[in-house]
């Protein structure tokens, strides 16, 4: 008997969907909806499930792991929605704005490829028509892209970019302004994000486009005050569809069963998903991670893709507490390095701190991510492949082979110490957050075919806003040996940038003397701390009579480096430079550094006993008590 029930319900079910359809295109469109990281959107947005509830349909709502998606125009192309903005002066004078990533013009701008001053950049109307409302970039400017036959001189207040074959670019800080001697040119329309008003134009362009929606008169009157949808009937001539107030009564009877059937299966898909948050936590941290920091801008992979570009993990390139490194391709030729993360204890914090600080840089000095994978417990991260390998191994030479750490001569180890602080300046200060990594030492500095070196491994590392430079933070974090004293004791002071110029400093001294700073050995007999030995011999103006100094040039770059380390060092935050200052401190000549005062070499001043150099690769978590 059961059976036969099952087979009239289904034949009902059946019979209904239909009418179920029908009855559904006649519903109301929603005042707003949820859309992840976006929070509530409403008109002149819709989901792609309603387009005729909306303009501008965007895709992906209901997926956390995916990047909101708009399409700009009817069959158009999609775009990786950033933010959404909406205010309302008045019941019908809205304001809506919202910002989406052009991915080719970010690759060019990212790679400084001059082909991103190639055309202008136009918006689409939402409609071939542009019926109902138009679409604007609210921050740009005009740059002249005039060739170099030309001759042009223009006004001596137009900024001048020279690197681009075959021509040159002019622009300033006022895009109305046009001087005569430019009428030659070629006017390239570009979004901006910052005053045009840098010798490199590459600064302030942005693939992320700040756009403004306008409505016309009769759509913003169709839709806010009579409830209506802004639609094009078959002649392509506009009207307002409002809903149908008569209903059959056919049509009554099927939305009053399917408001049952409906609040049937939303209780059970709300238990199905209450439980399946319950038994995954990480689902939860993704979801609160993208709504604190919008979409992450780089590509994700399954743990397939990974398998497939590392050709099932052959080629290991080194393991360390984190996990194992291997050697991999992608798909267009291009060679990096993977690195599979072991399965952490905080569900996934530290891989998506990892990824949400290093995407949010683009310098010379800093490794690039590609991509990274979260499948289910497993993670990757994908980044650009360095060649040398990390300054570890190049720089201690009880880890390698003899020779191997005199590869670098004191002119390559000085242009690798700039290069190192001038990534660090540029997080401390060139992003829009300040990110602070409490993890610089050898491990983590990655070194090309140049032997140009890249900052790595931002798992410990810390986002906050440009404006704050004291952080808050659980216990110790770092690599014991590079721990600045007021990480694991406030009472030295307040935890802030200056702790990453402390790690810095250490590291630099470790450069200089080819040694880890404990293990410093004197007189072949005795083990003293390097940096109190280096500072002795420098304070009486001895020879430091260290390694590949062959000639006065070398001996000033080597001082200076080791007069930069120990200012680095100082005790109490407030003493040390910040991290522009040292690079204008090496930068300038020998002569004119002061030599720091003494740092406080004792117990108190260094990391405590169990953080002793021996366990160099530990790594000190949040958790950690202190």
């Amino acid at each position: 008997m059961s059976s036969v029930y099952e087979l009239v319900l289904l034949l009902l079910f059946c019979g209904l969907m239909p009418l179920v359809f029908a009855a559904g295109n006649q519903a109301e469109c929603p005042p707003s909806f949820p859309c992840g990281y976006l929070d509530n959107i409403s008109f002149p947005f819709t989901q792609t499930e309603r387009p005729d509830c909306g303009l501008l349909p965007i895709r992906n709502c209901d997926d956390p792991l995916k990047h909101k998606m708009i399409q700009l125009q009817k069959n158009g192309e999609w775009f990786q929605l950033v933010r959404v903005a909406q205010l309302f002066s008045s019941p019908t004078t809205p304001l809506t704005t919202f910002q989406f990533r052009d991915t080719n013009l970010y690759h060019l701008l990212q790679n400084e490829n001059c082909e991103a001053f190639g055309n202008n950049y136009t918006l689409p109307f939402p409609h071939s028509s542009g019926f109902a409302a138009s679409l604007y970039i609210q921050y740009y400017t005009t740059l002249f892209r005039c060739n170099r036959s030309l001759h042009v001189s223009p006004p001596t207040n137009m900024h001048n970019y020279t690197e681009c074959p075959d021509y040159d670019l002019y622009y300033n800080d006022n895009p109305k302004a046009e001087d005569a001697s430019l009428r030659a040119c070629t006017k390239v329309l570009l979004p901006i994000k910052d005053t045009p008003d840098a010798n490199n134009p590459f600064t302030f362009a942005t693939a992320d486009i700040f756009t403004k929606v306008e409505l016309t008169g009769e759509c913003a009157d169709c839709h806010y005050r009579r409830g209506g949808q802004c639609q094009l009937d078959s002649r392509e001539i506009f009207f307002c569809a409002t809903a149908n107030s008569t209903f059959t009564i056919i049509g009554l009877v099927v939305v009053v069963a399917l408001v049952a059937v409906v609040l049937l299966m939303v209780l059970a898909c709300s238990f199905r998903k209450k439980i399946f948050c319950m038994e995954n936590p990480t689902h939860r941290i993704i979801e609160g991670f993208l709504k604190e920091h919008g979409p992450l801008p780089t590509t994700r992979y399954s743990y397939s893709e990974v398998k497939k570009m590392t050709n099932s993990f052959r080629n290991k390139l080194g393991q360390g507490g984190f996990g194992s490194v291997y050697k991999g391709k992608l798909h267009d030729g291009q060679v990096v390095a993977v690195k599979i993360l072991n399965k952490s204890e905080g569900n996934g914090e530290e891989f998506f701190n990892e990824v949400a600080s290093i995407s949010k840089t683009s310098h010379v000095n800093i490794v690039r991510l590609l991509g990274f994978c979260l499948d289910s417990s497993k993670q990757a991260l994908i980044y650009e492949f360095m060649p040398n390998g990390s300054l570890d191994k190049f720089i201690y030479e009880e880890k390698n082979p003899p020779g191997v750490a005199r590869q670098l001569d004191c002119k390559l180890l000085y242009d690798i110490a700039i290069g190192i602080a001038r990534g660090l300046e540029y997080l401390h200060r060139g992003c829009n957050t300040r990110i602070l990594h409490f993890d610089i030492k050898p491990h983590n500095i990655l070194l090309d075919e140049d032997f140009s070196p890249k900052i790595s491994d931002f798992g410990l590392a810390k986002l906050c806003p440009r404006k704050e430079s004291v952080v808050s933070i659980l216990g110790a974090r770092g690599t014991a040996g590079y721990i600045a004293p007021e990480v694991f004791s406030r009472n030295f002071g307040a935890v802030s940038h200056k702790s990453d110029v402390y790690s810095y400093g250490i590291m630099v001294l470790e450069m200089v003397g080819m040694r880890y700073n404990s293990k410093a050995e004197v007189n072949c007999s005795s083990e003293i701390y390097f940096p109190h030995w280096i500072y002795t011999h420098l304070e009486s103006d001895q020879e430091l009579g260290l390694q590949n100094i062959r000639n006065e040039s070398d001996d000033k770059m080597v001082r200076k480096m080791t007069i930069v380390g120990l200012w680095c060092i100082q005790t109490y935050p407030p003493t040390r430079p910040a991290i522009s200052r040292v690079v204008e401190m090496l930068e300038s000549e020998v002569e004119l550094l002061q030599i720091p005062p003494k740092p406080t070499f004792s117990s108190s001043a260094t990391p405590p006993a169990h953080f002793s150099s021996e366990t160099n690769d530990n790594v000190i978590n949040e958790n950690t008590s202190v």
